[in-house]
């Protein structure tokens, strides 16, 4: 059984990424767990329990995010009527990345699904800020949902990478799975500007060549363009319909000189996408 976390904050944004997690996986036995975090903005510094008026209002926020998550449960069990399915809710009043860790950890979750909105220019520095918190600080794949992005089968599995992959990643699997159950096809696709590939890189191709044995599987090499030039060109001659990145850590001096691959796919990408943590982040 795969046990699958919702994120919800009840918009039309949301709902959509929740109706691509339930059609992700109709066939597979699931238990999801619709969570939204709250946290009353009228709470101040003083005790919660010497304040009852805040204490008051506090139950009347958690009952109405109660209600929220009952017709969102509703409407899912109704919609759907899949009996592979189970719903639970779950409202907590907690910081997002806290009650994400937090639901995780109690309920073992093995993916989070979540939307999130496209940006340009000068938007980037406010939309988005969720999804990359979730990435940054979460030790288990997420998988994010575009705005407005219709349901499509993930028939075409774009998986970008430097070969920099640990062959311990228990993470990998995900991608074996989907591509098994939808026959998907997966294109490994390593993008470069100058440095060919290294001895150990190498390693890395031979070794995922062997991992994807059974799944329908190529390897493609972009020369002289920025992966996420080759990424975009690859995305519009293919059809991709899911594209799965390993996430790595990068240093201050790297955040502050670069913007990591990552933080611009969240932004950019146009069709779900799917975040693997590496054993780095794992097990810090």
């Amino acid at each position: 059984m795969k046990r699958i976390l919702l994120m919800t904050d009840f918009s039309e944004n949301a709902n959509n990424a929740i109706d691509y997690a339930v059609k992700l996986y109709k066939d597979v036995v699931c238990e999801f767990y619709i969570l939204h975090t709250y946290m009353p903005t009228n709470i101040g510094g003083e005790s919660m329990m010497m304040n009852f008026p805040l204490v008051y209002l506090h139950e009347i926020e958690k009952k109405e995010v109660e209600k929220k998550l009952q017709k969102t449960k509703n409407r899912l069990k109704e919609e759907y009527q899949n009996a592979n399915h189970l719903f639970f809710t779950i409202a907590s009043f907690n910081l997002l990345i806290s009650g994400i860790n937090e639901a995780v950890d109690k309920n073992t979750i093995d993916l989070i699904i979540m939307g999130t909105k496209g940006a340009t220019g000068a938007k980037e520095i406010f939309i988005g800020t969720n999804t990359m918190d979730a990435i940054k600080n979460i030790k288990i794949p997420l998988l994010v949902v575009p705005d407005d992005f219709e349901y499509e089968k993930p028939k075409e599995i774009l998986f970008p990478t430097d070969y920099e992959v640990s062959k311990t990643n228990k993470h990998l699997s995900l991608i074996k799975e989907i591509s098994k159950e939808y026959s998907s096809k997966i294109h490994i696709l390593k993008a470069y500007e100058n440095s060919p590939l290294e001895e150990k890189q190498k390693e890395i191709k031979v070794f995922l060549d062997a991992y994807f044995k059974e799944n329908a599987h190529t390897f493609y090499v972009s020369k002289g363009q920025k992966v996420i030039a080759a990424i975009e060109i690859f995305e519009m001659k293919y059809k991709v319909n899911l594209l799965v990145m390993l996430y790595n850590k990068h240093t201050l001096l790297e955040n502050l000189l670069f913007k990591p691959i990552i933080n611009q796919m969240v932004y950019h990408t146009k069709v779900p996408f799917l975040v693997l943590p590496s054993e780095e982040i794992i097990e810090s």
